[in-house]
């Protein structure tokens, strides 16, 4: 795995020697964020060597590297999930990616399903925890020694230095923000109105397919962690509604500007 990386880093630098500070990945819905952004480089996902390829509609399956005000991002336009098919390990590669290329932060952000029955479509919830318990580990296989230890501390998986930053960036913007904990189950089915209890039980507040086992891998390597889920619908017998991808993209393109003034806020503030 970790020649893999180095051959992506390699075919990457190929292209572009950006450095990045913040790595930035853009869940569904919400891609069209770095089309806003200073760009110096764009590389598709098909021309990196090894790279797995995103396949959700919505998601354009490329990394941007640019400017947003005057901190280097590189962004990720399109996430791979572990319901496609990949191994997790391959599900995780962009982001231990994104940390070979330079990047120290990691802001993650998706698109989830509202538990907390307070929650309502269209509100953002800052991650203060999540739960992988349903979710292969990462990390399982044998370590690789040049990214973390064996055994690796997630008490603080999503810092609080960035949670504070969160905080004041939303009041600066005036837009309300939730704090949660997330859970990753693995997808590609919505889930039952019965997993939505047992998540409610555990302590969850919002519930999704990706994000949580990116945060494993960044704090293996040492990257400063956040995460901002946009509640795009409310979960499996949390209302009588039926779940659908369609309704999931119509809600984060209703609340896109107002995550795209956020999202800027709080780089320019990390």
């Amino acid at each position: 795995m970790y020649k893999k990386l180095m051959a992506c880093v390699a075919s990457i630098r190929e292209k572009t020697d950006f450095k990045p500070e913040v790595a930035l990945i853009l869940g569904s819905g919400l891609g069209d964020y770095a089309d806003g952004i200073k760009v110096e480089a764009t590389v598709n996902y098909s021309d990196i060597e090894g790279f797995p390829i995103s396949t959700v509609a919505g998601h354009k399956g490329r990394f941007v590297f640019g400017y947003v005000g005057e901190v280097p991002v590189v962004i990720m336009q399109g996430r791979v999930h572990y319901y496609e098919g990949y191994a997790m390990s391959d599900v995780v590669l962009p982001t231990r990616l994104m940390g070979m290329l330079g990047a120290k932060k990691l802001f993650l952000t998706n698109a989830a399903g509202g538990i907390n029955t307070s929650y309502n479509p269209g509100c953002f919830m800052m991650i203060t925890d999540h739960i992988t318990t349903a979710v292969p580990n990462p990390l399982i296989g044998p370590n690789i020694e040049e990214l973390g230890s064996r055994f690796p501390d997630m008490s603080e998986v999503y810092s609080k230095r960035l949670r504070d930053v969160i905080r004041k960036s939303a009041e600066q913007c005036g837009i309300e923000i939730e704090e949660g904990v997330y859970v990753q189950l693995t997808g590609p089915s919505y889930e039952t109105p019965a997993e939505i209890r047992m998540c409610r039980g555990w302590g969850g507040d919002a519930v999704g397919m990706s994000t949580a086992c990116e945060a494993i891998a960044a704090r293996h390597m040492g990257l400063e962690v956040c995460g901002i889920s946009c509640i795009t619908n409310l979960a499996a017998g949390v209302s009588d509604r039926k779940l659908d991808h369609k309704e999931v993209q119509e809600t984060a393109d209703r609340v896109s500007m107002e995550f795209k003034r956020l999202v800027t806020q709080i780089i320019e503030n990390m």
